[in-house]
């Protein structure tokens, strides 16, 4: 069981008999992928932000704005029950520096959301993707959440590919890259 003194917002608290074990396991993995994702984000330079592969790519600034955000998603898929991307206010980080706090204040509070609630209400909630009002899809908060976390781990490739093609270090995730040799077991 957690200790529930870890928690950070205690308005998240959870009740002790409730089980937690497939939480835990979402709140695992989000850790797990946070520090090769931090150390991606920290690496784009402001200056690219602008920076298009391809005419029907998306800007470096918005793939890394988004990577640096789907955490935030978590957040609201376990709190509010719905995202709608129309009105999904994002952040306008102007550098670096920006970004990356940005990151670090969706990661906590992915990890508070977590931490404040237990499997059954994930089990049994559900959650909405709208767009502007309207219903796109409703899936239970479980299931959901974990193609969530498969989201954003896509996205932090895609932004690999980005990073090389920039001449970017690329850092180890899972293992070893061309640019950094070191092996960083998972947590």
């Amino acid at each position: 069981m957690n200790d529930d003194s870890k928690i950070v917002n205690p308005k998240f608290a959870k009740t002790n008999f409730m089980a937690t074990v497939l939480t835990e396991s979402l709140l695992h993995e989000l850790n797990t992928e946070y520090r090769a994702t931090r150390a991606c984000i920290e690496r784009i330079p402001e200056t690219l932000f602008e920076y298009k592969p391809h005419p029907k790519s998306m800007t470096l600034g918005y793939l890394v704005l988004l990577v640096a955000e789907i955490p935030l998603w978590i957040k609201h898929m376990v709190i509010d029950g719905e995202i709608d991307f129309v009105t999904f206010k994002h952040a306008s980080p102007k550098t670096t520096s920006e970004l990356v706090a940005h990151f670090e204040d969706n990661i906590k509070g992915a990890r508070e959301a977590l931490q404040g609630t237990n499997d059954e209400a994930l089990k049994e909630g559900s959650f909405s993707l709208k767009a502007n009002g309207q219903v796109l899809y409703t899936a239970k908060k479980l299931a959901d959440i974990g193609i969530t976390i498969n989201h954003w781990v896509h996205h932090r490739g895609q932004l690999t590919v980005y990073m090389r093609l920039n001449n970017i270090d690329v850092p180890s995730i899972y293992g070893p890259s061309a640019d950094d040799k070191n092996f960083v077991a998972p947590s």
